[in-house]
């Protein structure tokens, strides 16, 4: 695939009311997200254009697999242990922030999951992923902060982030330290059942 004209095969559409089309490279390999009315033919031309993202997606990918594997898998005790210590901790941080911000969260979700590290819902419920105990303090309030700003913004907007960062300064730092080494986390938990 060091071709950018080379086509790939195999990949998994997923159509919506959306307007381009979009790619992402997953534990099952590459999937794309088309409009309804995008043809086979505009998307065959779209992945065969983006060629050379795919071949770089798809390294990173096994990049991450194999970091993951070399430190060995999380057991589904740990995760237990994981989740009953950040029900004890990620709550009384979340109304930590939540005083500072003068904002009011509904209920508090911890589990563990492998895609997000955390959300918050259209009536204000916190759901946050128990692997954020593996992370720095400071990743964990990072996405805290994250969350809670939702509360005043449910959007990702200049202003948005205009909250994060009066009440979390160096949240470009934590965050950047997430995208660098929070996939391999989340890969860690494959085999477990969430």
């Amino acid at each position: 695939m060091n071709e950018q004209n080379e086509i790939v095969t195999d990949y998994r559409i997923i159509r919506s009311g959306r307007r381009t089309i979009g790619l992402s490279m997953t534990d099952e390999g590459l999937v794309v997200r088309a409009p309804y009315r995008a043809s086979q033919g505009s998307i065959e031309k779209f992945i065969r254009e983006n060629g050379s993202w795919i071949a770089k997606a798809a390294k990173r990918q096994s990049k991450t697999m194999a970091l993951a594997m070399d430190q060995g898998p999380i057991t589904a005790q740990e995760i237990a242990s994981l989740t009953a210590r950040a029900k004890a901790i990620i709550p009384e941080r979340v109304f930590y922030y939540a005083r500072i911000m003068g904002v009011n969260p509904g209920r508090i979700t911890i589990r563990c999951q492998k895609s997000k590290w955390g959300s918050c819902s259209g009536k204000g419920n916190l759901n946050f992923n128990c692997l954020l105990l593996m992370a720095p303090m400071e990743v964990m309030d990072a996405i805290l902060v994250h969350e809670l700003c939702h509360l005043k913004e449910m959007n990702h907007s200049p202003q948005f982030y205009k909250e994060v960062l009066q009440v979390y300064p160096e949240y470009r730092r934590w965050h950047r330290w997430l995208k660098d080494n929070g996939e391999v986390l989340m890969k860690r938990v494959w085999a477990v059942n969430c």
